[in-house]
């Protein structure tokens, strides 16, 4: 199998663990294979003149704009906290329309996946990114269709990963399709990832990205659902709780996103990966706990939410090494 060229896109303002992350993976893989490098990782910017991060740290590119003209085998966009309200960068647009049009891959990391929008290559597309800036990216790019609740996220030609670490999933899946899981799974205990998470693992909360006053009726609604998940939760008891009728319950999580029935959903769903991830609690007390009622009615959502059964989640994802003792 002959080697991959990986280019990972830097600009002023990147999110440094975007770049690491994955250029760390790929080392890792190179690493282990104990032959040629397979991976030829470059950094590719406007200018070789230093790419200051978000964080301060400076970052030096391989190859400008100008000079990375040979097609790559992996185009990388870092993402970074500008990204989504930056207006579009015509020198990094144009470069990325040519250069994803000669890759075999392409995508990005995080909020890399704006400049991706601006450059017209998520149109038609299903593509991801860190759930907090989920909403804009949809926005911004409505031909695109923005999956808020994945770590990473193939499409065809497309790679696209949720926040900062999820660039690290994303490499670590990269490497497995070429050299198979076990290595993968080698090169993450080499950098003290816990567990490799799949694409259809769930990102963190995402029914918590309303940043909401405390004392809302939104807020308040929120702490009941968490402190009730094994109780029955309809529309007409959480107006109650929130003091409102059930229209305006409805037009206020229509202005998050949500609905009330997807936010008690989401909350039950996220309550039960944490106990499938951290206990070994047999799968219909998990149901029960957290309000699905009965084991079908959980491995149902999982299904529809995770692509995955309520069984497969833990045994990828469970916290320790020991079985779990749930069928």
């Amino acid at each position: 199998m002959s080697g991959r060229s990986v280019a990972i896109v830097i600009h002023d303002g990147v999110q440094a663990l975007d770049v690491a992350g994955p250029v760390d993976v790929f080392a890792e893989a190179n690493g282990l294979l104990g032959r040629n490098a397979f991976y030829r990782t470059v950094l590719v910017a406007s200018t070789r003149d230093p790419v200051v991060a978000s964080n301060g740290m400076r970052l030096l590119a391989d190859l400008s704009f100008d000079e990375a003209q040979d097609p790559f085998s992996i185009v990388l966009i870092a993402g970074g906290p500008e990204l989504p309200v930056s207006p579009p960068n015509e020198e990094l647009t144009a470069w990325l329309r040519t250069a994803s049009s000669r890759a075999d891959l392409y995508g990005s990391i995080c909020t890399g996946a704006f400049a991706l929008g601006h450059a017209g290559l998520l149109d038609g597309r299903a593509a991801t990114t860190h759930w907090q800036i989920a909403q804009r990216l949809a926005a911004l790019f409505p031909h695109a269709m923005i999956d808020p609740d994945r770590i990473y996220l193939r499409d065809g030609r497309l790679i696209t990963s949720a926040g900062v670490t999820a660039g690290i999933d994303l490499a670590l899946a990269l490497v497995a399709e070429d050299h198979g899981a076990a290595l993968a799974q080698a090169a993450a205990k080499r950098l003290l990832v816990i567990a490799q998470r799949q694409g259809g693992q769930s990102q963190f909360s995402p029914f918590l990205a309303a940043a909401v006053d405390t004392t809302s009726p939104l807020a308040r609604v929120q702490q009941h659902v968490m402190e009730h998940l094994g109780e029955p939760l309809s529309v007409r008891q959480l107006a109650g709780v929130a003091s409102t009728s059930e229209r305006t319950l409805w037009r206020l999580f229509r202005e998050v996103g949500l609905t009330p029935h997807d936010f008690v959903e989401a909350a039950r769903l996220d309550a039960a990966r944490n106990l499938l991830e951290g206990s070994d609690l047999p799968l219909k007390t998990v149901a029960y706990d957290c309000g699905f009622g009965t084991p079908d009615r959980m491995r149902a959502v999982f299904h529809r939410r995770l692509g995955v059964s309520p069984a497969q989640y833990r045994s990828s994802f469970r916290i320790r090494s020991n079985k779990s003792n749930a069928a």
